[in-house]
């Protein structure tokens, strides 16, 4: 039976070698199964630019180039900590580097994909700041930076966003309902998918009278990973273990 699998916010890094191994095992197995595998954001916990190449970037991306070959089609989409995967990288995997949001059609049904952080409206000062982040000048002058720089940049707004999160009640870092309903109903979908909030359930509600549903993807743990499935039957979750 056909399948696309979608997984999010496995935050990979050196520091998490557990996580990566168990990453690898599945791009190597459980992956290969899939005709799509979309990967919705935060595949890493930080990205200072295509050009750094320190372990385990390289095992990874040829492990990513491994299962595109295979036929397994490969998707990606920025999140808030690796928003700056590029050309280059796409072009060593093989992924297809998708829009935030991306419509698509599942079996017939619509579904919206995110990485979830634009649904969080309630957090201002971060919406401002990650559009200060992410505008091109900025971008520009962050990659012109030598990499010691660059990491040395990216560790420093890790502590800072830290900080202010633990400052945050915890309601505003959840996705606002009425902007989930908005991109829906924008988009003409009738699911979506997303990640980022690391609050995994799925939500039924209903928006003039129909149905619709909000599939959360988990955060990747070396002793708590979950994928959602998808076949023309629906939706399901599945762990993801060694």
């Amino acid at each position: 039976m056909t399948e696309q699998l979608f997984i999010s916010d496995l935050h990979l890094s050196a520091d998490r070698a557990d996580t990566v191994q168990l990453f690898l095992q599945f791009l190597n197995g459980r992956a290969t199964q899939a005709d799509h595998l979309y990967i919705l954001g935060d595949l890493f916990d930080s990205w200072v630019g295509d050009d750094f190449l320190a372990p385990p970037i390289p095992e990874i991306k040829q492990a990513m180039y491994q299962l595109s070959q295979s036929g397994t089609g490969l998707w990606l989409m920025h999140g808030n900590r690796d928003f700056l995967m590029g050309v280059s990288f796409c072009q060593d995997t093989g992924a297809e580097l998708l829009k935030d949001p991306t419509l698509i059609d599942l079996y017939g049904m619509p579904t919206l994909l995110m990485h979830g952080d634009l649904l969080c409206t309630d957090d201002q000062a971060y919406l401002d700041f990650r559009r200060e982040i992410r505008h091109p000048t900025h971008v520009d002058q962050f990659l012109s930076q030598p990499i010691k720089r660059r990491i040395a940049m990216a560790m420093a707004y890790r502590a800072k966003s830290g900080e202010a999160k633990s400052l945050k009640p915890e309601s505003i870092m959840d996705v606002n309902q009425q902007a989930v309903e908005a991109h829906l109903l924008e988009h003409g979908a009738e699911h979506l998918i997303h990640g980022h909030t690391h609050r995994p359930a799925d939500h039924t509600f209903h928006i003039a009278g129909k149905t619709h549903c909000r599939h959360v993807l988990a955060e990747w743990h070396r002793n708590h990973a979950e994928l959602i499935c998808v076949t023309p039957d629906g939706f399901s979750r599945e762990p993801v273990c060694c």
